[in-house]
């Protein structure tokens, strides 16, 4: 049996933790309905969920708005008609009307995988666009509170453990700016072998990079899937130079993912 959760308490927490889920929220009730305004469900990114909204055909309904909520990234609301199978015991073919909003309440998660230059200007801008952030680095100093204030968490050590604290890396956008190609593959075949999954995965460098980086990863079996998944170089083409550029132009596509739920094709 599932331990009992308080609600607000368990939202406190996945947003500490960084963990995707949707507040589901009755707002507007019609007629007979179990659930009544201002109950609620919170719905993991998994597909689990604590409260209630009322339970029945309409929950899995609620569910899956919630998921698609996750998946885009923006609330929405939806109205259900309720109907026997809803409310077997009323008798009624047709019951009450109930409208749910669905929003997420967990920011997606910045993880900065190298605290140089670009990390530290990455991180200040990711701040005001309401995300939280992770900085890791294999040196103490480079992942220090002092370096980078911006940051929620800092993290040091192998590289290899850095990436197993993040994953499934789910609701995370993973940006890999380690200072060297040896650093970088190390980052990116661990979370190919950890099964990671993040929302965007991108690897600071040229395209000469990311072959080099890629055909490494193909021999050593990485899939298809995961090697199409990294984008290089990072951010939206406006000709960024300077760390500051980069860190705008790169604030500015993970807000489009964050805000549109995807990204265009574009020129790189």
């Amino acid at each position: 049996m599932e331990r009992h959760y308080d609600l607000f308490e368990e939202i406190v927490r996945m947003r500490a933790a960084g963990e995707p889920a949707a507040l589901c929220t009755v707002l507007v009730t019609r007629g007979s309905t179990p659930g009544k305004e201002t109950m609620r469900m919170l719905v993991r990114g998994d597909g689990t969920h604590i409260g209630t909204v009322g339970g029945g055909c309409v929950e899995a309904d609620v569910i899956k708005m919630a998921l698609e909520v996750l998946e885009k990234g923006r609330a929405q609301s939806q109205s259900f008609t309720l109907n026997q199978s809803d409310l077997p015991e009323s008798g009624l073919i047709c019951g009450g009307q109930l409208t749910i909003l669905a929003e997420p309440i967990v920011s997606p998660v910045l993880v900065l995988f190298g605290g140089g230059h670009v990390a530290e200007a990455a991180a200040q801008v990711a701040k005001h666009c309401d995300l939280r952030v992770e900085v890791c680095d294999d040196r103490e100093e480079y992942a220090s509170p002092e370096r980078h204030p911006a940051a929620d968490v800092h993290r040091h050590g192998a590289w290899e453990d850095l990436v197993k604290a993040i994953a499934p890396a789910a609701n995370h956008f993973v940006v890999v700016a380690t200072r060297g190609h040896k650093d970088d593959l190390e980052v990116l075949r661990t979370l190919q072998s950890e099964g990671c999954t993040p929302r965007y995965l991108g690897l600071l460098g040229s395209k000469a990079k990311q072959a080099d980086l890629r055909r490494a990863l193909q021999a050593e079996g990485a899939s298809e899937a995961f090697l199409d998944s990294i984008r290089t170089p990072i951010g939206l083409p406006i000709g960024s130079r300077t760390p500051g550029e980069i860190a705008v132009s790169l604030m500015a596509e993970l807000v489009a993912l964050k805000n549109l739920g995807n990204l265009d094709d574009r020129a790189r």
